[in-house]
Parts: structure tokens; sequence; C-alpha cells
């Protein structure tokens, strides 16, 4: 189900909340609400469309993939990025990494530990960081 676009900053300050097998519903809401707005976004994290759980979604090519309580465990090689959201209005000054190490689950709650780089690193570290209530 494709949601609305949560602009509320109160509600996108909140930390998230660990998802559980009883969340699995919201996975596929928020990969929905990313594929309908695909034109102009390529991450997600579930406070966007309201809810706090600790999910984000985000393209990597011509898929959408999903992390569920995701927690970024090292980064390398630090720089300057301007980045915008659907959530809050204008560009804004941010500090990204070029590497990151990643523990989360998949979709079926298997655990992994990754390694992302470039674009898809930059992505992940936006909407982790919104899952942490941090906003750009």
């Amino acid at each position: 189900m494709i949601r609305p676009i949560c602009k509320d900053p109160f509600l996108l300050s909140q930390k998230a909340k660990e998802m559980t097998e009883e969340d699995r519903e919201l996975i596929r809401d928020l990969k929905d609400t990313l594929q309908f707005h695909s034109a102009h976004c390529l991450g997600m994290a579930a406070n966007m469309i309201g809810v706090p759980k600790a999910l984000i979604a985000f393209r990597e090519g011509p898929l959408i993939k999903a992390i569920l309580n995701g927690e970024i465990l090292e980064k390398k090689g630090p720089y300057p990025a301007m980045e915008g959201c659907l959530s809050v209005s204008g560009s804004h000054s941010v500090t990204r990494y070029r590497e990151i190490r990643v523990r989360y689950q998949d979709e079926g709650f298997s655990e992994h530990v990754q390694t992302f780089q470039g674009l898809t690193a930059q992505i992940l570290q936006h909407e982790l960081d919104h899952c942490k209530g941090v906003l750009v």
C-alpha cells in the first residue's frame, strides 16, 4: 500500500523501534511507497511514512531492497555531500562516508554484515540516520 509522506518534525525526530515479525506488512508498504516516488527518491525510512520502526528501503539498480534493524559498524572516507529529503524541504550539507560496513537483517530476519560503497552507501547513511531520528 502506498502511504503518504510524513513531514511532522516531532515524529521524524523519534528514534525507531526494532522491527519484529509482526511488522512484516510494513516492509511491503515502504517498498510500494518508494516505488511510487522512484522518479525523485532513492531511499526511504519507515518513519517517512509515519511508522517509527527500524526499517529502510532503497533502490539498488532496478531492485528495491529492505534493511531491517540496520546499524553502521564502520565508516571510511568522509566527504561533503548535499542531500534532499521528501520529508524535509530544501537541500542540506552533510558529511557522508564512501564506504560503510552495516549489520542488518533481511526481509526474512536473517542477519548479515555487508560493506556498501558509493551512492548506495550514501543512501543507506541518510536512511539509517532517519532511524535514529536524525534529519538532514
